[in-house]
């Protein structure tokens, strides 16, 4: 509850918080229509693809599914388990359901193929989906009495609002919590979503991380230029020149800017995908040897000797989500105009 306020005023914050709540319903398609664009592109360009490259294609006699370049089945799906075996991680349903078709043998069906190949794409637009049922609802009928979804939403809102007005201000930060709410959200969910039974965290693979990164980094380009204006954007990326030296270092200063904004992206897919990819290995071989260990101590069952990284996990998966927002607060905050342009051009 929300001490110190009239019953009015409380009910009125709750209005206030479903619109926001509401308004933030319209990030996700945005966020995910890009996250599509851009893990497709990802995945088809080859290198960041999860799994091996099959050309979904007919051929004579019926049969699907053939190796391109070439290859032999066996051969492509020995480098397939080559790499499972580099990156070990506990299975999920659909790599079980594509083994059980006849995947690694080249006899399932297209559809699986396809399932298979973009299955962290699957995964990732089924946690946008649960995050979008979750929220509408939790919000779709505001009571002066809350309960317990409601209590829990409206807790989250107004607690990452003020963080985020604690570092844009009032103005802005109401401005811009909706898309870094909905991006911690996101984040946070794909982090989470790997600690279920069969279920994979969608960021535990480059392409995904990439692809949030892109989102950011166009997000962030796209603020600059509106609230800047072209010009002043290409100043701030020449560093702002206000005397003749600092005209002269323009020739230094703006590749440089160019430089830093482009490896802003990089930092931050590789950042996210080493650390949740490290969660999940750790849980893969910890849980491997579990298992290993009946062989030797001849137990009905295994040893859960993942358990314990599992708390490990639920904390750094929350860290990296909340890093990875705050760093593109900051970013947003770098593009905004200052106080003094602002007071100056009012003026």
């Amino acid at each position: 509850m929300i001490s110190g306020y009239p019953p009015i005023s409380v009910f009125a914050y709750r209005r206030q918080v479903g619109c926001s709540l509401r308004a933030t319903l319209l990030t996700p398609p945005f966020l995910v229509g890009f996250f599509i664009v851009a893990s497709l592109g990802l995945l088809s360009a080859g290198p960041l693809a999860p799994t091996q490259a099959w050309a979904i294609e007919d051929a004579p006699g019926g049969q699907q599914g053939r190796p391109v370049a070439g290859e032999s089945a066996a051969g492509v799906e020995g480098h397939h388990e080559a790499s499972h075996e580099e990156h070990p991680e506990l299975p999920n349903l659909i790599h079980l359901l594509y083994k059980a078709m006849g995947g690694p043998e080249g006899t399932a069906p297209r559809w699986m193929e396809i399932l298979h190949r973009f299955q962290d794409l699957f995964f990732a637009l089924l946690v946008a989906g649960l995050i979008c049922l979750v929220v509408r609802l939790g919000t779709r009928q505001m009571t002066m009495v809350p309960g317990p979804m409601q209590n829990v939403i409206e807790a989250f809102v107004d607690g990452f609002r003020n963080l985020i007005v604690g570092m844009l201000g009032p103005k802005e930060g109401n401005r811009y919590a909706p898309f870094l709410g909905t991006l911690f959200l996101y984040i946070w969910g794909m982090n989470l979503f790997g600690l279920f039974p069969l279920m994979k965290s969608p960021t535990a693979v480059l392409s995904t991380t990439a692809a949030l990164a892109i989102c950011v980094f166009c997000y962030v380009q796209y603020t600059g230029i509106r609230r800047l204006g072209p010009l002043k954007y290409l100043g701030h990326l020449a560093g702002d020149p206000q005397d003749p030296m600092g005209w002269a270092l323009v020739i230094l200063m703006f590749p440089l800017h160019v430089i830093g904004e482009c490896a802003k992206p990089v930092s931050l897919s590789l950042r996210l995908f080493g650390n949740i990819m490290g969660e999940d290995a750790l849980l893969g071989v910890f849980a491997m040897l579990g298992v290993a260990i009946l062989a030797f101590m001849k137990l009905p069952i295994g040893i859960p000797l993942h358990l314990p990284f599992i708390l490990l996990a639920l904390l750094m998966s929350t860290v990296q989500a909340l890093v990875f927002t705050l760093l593109a607060t900051s970013y947003i905050m770098q593009m905004l105009p200052h106080e003094h342009e602002e007071e100056t051009e009012a003026a």
